[in-house]
């Protein structure tokens, strides 16, 4: 079998060029630089070159390092599990739903537990959208609650059930200490106590979340950074079909 393997790309084609950024406990100085340069030689980096070096105060330094990779990686039996979504424009939503389903499909957002941070949410839900692909809220389709940040998880399962919603879109960017993880299990454990899970779209996204993770963790889908409005509307029209295919009488 072929080897496909693929280094990083710097100035020319597979020279295996990287730039690293860390803060080492040390002060600013030639110490910190050669520390550096040696704990790029321990992860096995060839050329560590220190490029830049920041007094952080305290005894902190930040420093930026260039280097180059010996290996590089095969990509050969590498599968990223990924969310199945149509390749649909807003024009093509908007009039499958209306021919379709006939009604607005609810939207529930919310960062929960004690994440401020909206910039994602706010990319998908409000009107301006992301990189000029507009938001779920100018959609027809679409009626949204977007419920903004630090939510705890039990107001955001009572909005669900208030407003009767077929979706519910959780956005998590704080992850020290894994504080995501427990904010999306629990609110999974309370969706299920409820009886509400199983009626309901549940979609999760942040920086460090994959499809991979929000299926493990119980969530219909997961979207990392970069993902636009309409690959989620896509996904959530998707899905609504299909239930409207199974519930349509005659259909075991």
């Amino acid at each position: 079998m072929a080897d496909n393997r693929i280094k990083p790309y710097g100035d020319t084609t597979g020279d295996g060029a990287v730039q690293l950024s860390f803060t080492l406990p040390l002060p600013s100085g030639g110490l910190a630089r050669e520390a550096a340069r040696r704990l790029c030689e321990q992860m096995g980096l060839e050329h560590a070159q220190v490029v830049h070096m920041q007094d952080m105060g305290g005894g902190y330094t930040f420093l930026v390092v260039y280097a180059r990779v010996k290996e590089g990686v095969d990509l050969t039996g590498i599968q990223v599990p990924e969310a199945a979504v149509p390749a649909w424009t807003r024009e093509e939503i908007e009039t499958l739903a209306a021919q379709r389903l006939g009604r607005p499909i609810v939207v529930v957002g919310a960062c929960t537990g004690s994440d401020a941070h909206t910039v994602g949410l706010d990319a998908i839900l409000n009107m301006k959208g992301y990189r000029g692909d507009p938001g779920l809220e100018r959609y027809q389709c679409f009626t949204v609650y977007n419920m903004g940040s630090q939510v705890p998880n039990e107001e955001l399962v009572a909005r669900a059930r208030k407003v009767g919603a077929d979706a519910v879109l959780v956005s998590q960017v704080v992850t020290q200490k894994d504080v995501h993880l427990r904010n999306l299990t629990q609110l999974v454990d309370l969706l299920e106590a409820e009886g509400l899970r199983e009626r309901l779209i549940l979609v999760v996204g942040g920086p460090r979340i994959s499809h991979e993770l929000a299926v493990e963790l119980g969530f219909d889908a997961g979207f990392g950074p970069g993902t636009l409005p309409s690959a989620v509307a896509a996904f959530l029209l998707q899905r609504m079909l299909e239930r409207a295919e199974k519930e349509r009488p005659g259909c075991v």
